[in-house]
């Protein structure tokens, strides 16, 4: 079966965890930047309850263009390097459990839609149903979207529904952070509780999003809290 050719930057994500409390939690993106073909690696300490980065992050790697000894594995470890002060300081010891996923190989109904149960269920068990769901709508952008990649930039709003009502979890504004540059499509990825007995009245929602870049869509990550 021959491959399809790709351009562009897909990257990865790894779940870090969450503080006991489910006050804070940490992810790391991390890939090989379009273009210029060096490797990154972004680590984010979000303050759940504030929906905000702490301050001093994210920590950012990246290798220095044509570098060859710096490879993946080398600036992944450096920014986990520089971000253990904040993991620590911050106890973002409690592994992160996958209460739904929207794997890259997942035949969706949906793209836009991501259903999961809470708690968790055990064998034989049932608990609350929710489904989340991604809107998009125009904003605008800091760059000029359609002119460098051909798309507008959008901004999206995602929901839960519990059986009963929806709710918003998140909005943008009209104007999107800078750190989004272009986006035009977002799904959501995941749904991440605190595990292994750790407080669970909080988690996250995992939202992928997409971007214009260099050689071809950049694929990127971000944190929405999740209340219960």
């Amino acid at each position: 079966m021959a491959s399809p050719a790709l351009a562009g930057d897909r990257a990865l994500i790894d779940f870090i965890g969450f503080s006991p409390d489910a006050k804070y939690f940490a992810f790391e993106e991390f890939g090989i930047q379009d273009g210029s073909g060096s490797a990154y690696s972004n680590i984010f300490v979000i303050d759940l309850e504030n929906d905000s980065w702490l301050d001093g992050t994210p920590i950012r790697a990246q290798a220095e263009e044509g570098d060859d000894s710096e490879n993946l594995l080398a600036i992944r470890s450096k920014a986990n390097s520089e971000a253990l002060k904040f993991i620590a300081d911050n106890k973002i010891f409690v592994p992160a459990e996958i209460a739904a996923l929207n794997a890259d190989g997942e035949i969706e109904e949906d793209p836009a839609r991501l259903a999961f149960m809470f708690p968790i269920p055990g064998p034989g068990m049932e608990t609350a149903s929710y489904q989340l769901e991604i809107s998009t709508f125009a904003a605008t952008s800091s760059e000029d979207c359609a002119g460098y990649f051909g798309n507008p930039p959008l901004g999206f709003e995602l929901t839960v529904f519990d059986g009963k009502e929806t709710r918003s979890l998140h909005r943008d504004g009209d104007t999107l952070p800078g750190s989004r540059s272009c986006p035009y499509t977002y799904r959501p990825y995941a749904v991440l509780v605190p595990g292994i007995g750790a407080s669970q009245h909080a988690g996250v929602v995992i939202v992928s999003y997409t971007r214009g870049g260099f050689e071809g869509p950049d694929r990127r990550f971000l944190a929405v809290p999740l209340a219960f």
